[in-house]
């Protein structure tokens, strides 16, 4: 039986509660995640990994 509690049914969900067992991120995480260098340089590292695997395939 399904019920629909909209957007009233979540008030009492707060983030990175004692009720999950999900790991909160650091500051160093938290830092990697909003650092646009850092995003910029992972998004190069990436993009070759794909022309490598890209070019072995053909």
């Amino acid at each position: 039986m399904a019920t629909d509690h909209g957007k009233h049914g979540e008030t009492n969900i707060n983030a990175y509660g004692n009720n999950y067992n999900t790991m909160t991120p650091g500051p160093f995480a938290k830092w990697m995640r909003t650092c646009v260098i850092f995003q910029a340089i992972r998004f190069i590292i990436i993009n070759i990994k794909m022309i490598i695997v890209v070019r072995k395939s053909h």
